[in-house]
């Protein structure tokens, strides 16, 4: 057995496929949106219909949460040490399943915590990378927040512990402060698994830290971050963006952590001029 995920489809196509990887603490349909405008916009510059994937990240959405075999083991805080590396080999194993060898991953979040361990564990199947509002560094001591959250989930067996998300904070972005944004999130939020948000926040608890992997990306690759992304501002991904070779930097003004669901036309037309950049490498 190995870590499932339940693939989404938004479409059908010729090369290498672009597959979506969610942020915590929702599913595929975070991309809904932006993906669409990412088949659109391709429509209107005449660019061949290429495919676009969305899987649900383990324990979101769909995709049914790994049981302990599946995880692998477990530090003395309950964090999974190879939770992380087995979940980016079902990814890369459910592209090869369809025939595919190399595919554009597309991560915002703890999604670009996939992407980027994709890269160092296989970097033969990475034709494209987009690292959208996300970091390479590991938490250290301040990711305790994620344990305490995941313990919550369980203790209480709701969602109640991560529908912080979905409420504006201070300084937050336009978007974000509207009442369609808040109640989109809620809805997603409400619809998952608790025990999947606690085994979503042990993996990123023990997952590497990755701050080398950035210089060791040679294919095309863009980085998206919002201005008010209260953890991945530019701040943070500027230099991020300039260790690795040629990557072009998007930042998005007024705009906070979820950038796909907050400007999903910015961050669609950013990954169609990555897909064509892939399409004349």
């Amino acid at each position: 057995m190995a870590i499932e995920l339940a693939n989404h489809i938004y479409r059908d196509g010729e090369g290498v496929p672009v597959v979506l990887m969610n942020a915590y603490p929702v599913d595929h349909r975070m991309w809904d949106v932006c993906a669409k405008a990412l088949a659109d916009f391709a429509d209107l510059e005449d660019v061949p219909p290429f495919p676009i994937w969305a899987p649900d990240m383990a324990g979101s959405g769909e995709s049914p949460v790994p049981g302990e075999a599946d995880s692998g083991p477990r530090m003395a805080n309950g964090a999974y040490s190879e939770a992380l590396d087995r979940l980016s080999d079902a990814y890369v194993d459910l592209i090869k399943a369809a025939g595919y060898e190399q595919a554009i991953w597309v991560g915002l979040s703890m999604g670009g915590y996939v992407a980027m361990d994709i890269q160092r564990r296989h970097p033969e199947a990475v034709a494209g990378l987009a690292l959208c509002d996300t970091m390479a560094a590991s938490d250290g001591v301040g990711g305790e927040g994620r344990l305490t959250m995941a313990n919550a989930a369980e203790q209480t067996n709701s969602v109640e512990p991560v529908m912080h998300f979905a409420r504006p904070a201070e300084g937050d972005s336009t978007v974000k402060r509207t009442p369609e944004f808040i109640e989109t999130m809620t809805a997603w939020i409400e619809e998952q698994n608790p025990a999947g948000l606690a085994w979503r926040q042990r993996m990123t608890y023990g997952r590497p830290d990755m701050s080398d992997v950035p210089a060791t990306i040679s294919v095309p690759t863009v980085v998206v971050s919002g201005e008010q992304d209260p953890s991945s501002n530019p701040s943070v991904l500027k230099p991020l963006a300039e260790k690795i070779a040629g990557a072009e930097f998007v930042d998005i003004p007024d705009c906070g952590h979820f950038s796909a669901v907050e400007h999903p036309d910015t961050v669609a037309r950013a990954l169609l001029s990555l897909v064509k950049r892939v399409q004349q490498h």
